[in-house]
């Protein structure tokens, strides 16, 4: 058992390397095998709640004990994430593609979208503050269901039709109550659960990801065309706006004057967004131009991710 525990973990460190490249392949199993794929578009909730528990096991609320008595960095947070971000994000998008309202929106729901459980995973690998970035994973995705609707109503008004009680709802069922589970059942065991099913978890979900991010490209694998020049101006803007996120929360680190390992966990936590929930609640709720800028977005975030740290952050610790 210990050495098939060993195993488990040596290949879920794999993975985790290789996370900038099976998100890519996520989408490009859906571009090129959409009628294939498409029939799991029924089981994505239940695919992306199982994604959200495994990672919610490793939460606990005596996380909040330490962070809260020093505000800031949270503050910081959210500022620069979910106020500042989203404005950036529709004043560059209304630049490009002023009169497509739909693409606009897509960039607006990327960045009106929750921080990524991943981000916990770069923040060890850096050597920031842990607890801090598990207290910025579990409000944010706590208060998904109210920010990401508000966000979008509040930016965008009438100029996109959305059914804000359904994406309200499907988040509190993908990722809202996994998220209490996974955090219920952490602590009512005092651990021993998560260091019980957390080893087979961990890679399992994965693929898991890939298979929610193939079935949500599946639908509008038909809209992307590569010989089309407004798919590369989408990329662009994508590449141009994860890299501001990040560059952003690097600035609010500063404005706070936050410890060197919280800025890291501002860093990452500001600068990724779980955009392949944003991207299910794309397919599911909005017209289908609304998901091109997340599923492009999905393409470019973690290989940004890696590149952004290591430019701005100190040599990684592992």
């Amino acid at each position: 058992m210990p050495m098939n525990v060993s195993m488990l973990s040596d290949i879920n460190k794999t993975l985790n390397r290789l996370m900038p490249v099976l998100t890519p392949f996520g989408i490009l199993l859906g571009f090129f095998l959409p009628g294939i794929f498409i029939h799991l578009r029924p089981f994505v909730p239940w695919l992306f709640g199982f994604f959200t528990l495994a990672g919610a096991l490793r939460l606990r609320v005596v996380e909040f004990g330490s962070t809260i008595r020093s505000p800031l960095p949270i503050l910081g947070f959210f500022i620069s994430a979910h106020v500042a971000m989203p404005l950036i994000a529709l004043l560059s998008a209304s630049l490009f593609f002023g009169g497509d309202p739909d693409t606009v929106a897509g960039y607006v729901l990327i960045y009106s979208g929750p921080t990524a459980v991943t981000g916990f995973l770069w923040t060890g690998i850096f050597g920031g503050d842990k607890a801090l970035c598990l207290t910025l994973i579990l409000l944010d995705t706590l208060l998904s269901p109210l920010v990401i609707p508000g966000t979008v109503s509040v930016l965008l008004g009438t100029k996109v039709t959305m059914d804000m009680s359904g994406i309200a709802v499907s988040l509190i069922l993908m990722v809202v109550i996994p998220t209490i589970v996974g955090v219920t059942l952490n602590e009512t065991s005092r651990g021993k659960i998560p260091s019980l099913v957390c080893p087979f978890l961990d890679p399992l979900s994965k693929p898991i990801i890939v298979l929610v991010i193939a079935a949500n490209t599946s639908p509008v694998a038909s809209r992307i065309h590569f010989n089309d020049l407004k798919i590369w101006i989408l990329f662009g803007v994508c590449i141009l706006l994860t890299v501001g996120s990040f560059l952003l929360s690097k600035l609010s680190s500063i404005v706070v004057r936050s410890k060197p390992e919280k800025g890291i966990t501002m860093f990452f936590s500001g600068g990724l967004r779980n955009i392949s929930a944003v991207t299910t609640i794309a397919v599911s709720f909005f017209p289908e131009a609304v998901a091109l800028p997340t599923l492009l977005g999905i393409m470019t975030q973690q290989s940004i991710c890696a590149f952004m740290g290591r430019l701005l952050l100190p040599k990684e610790r592992e």
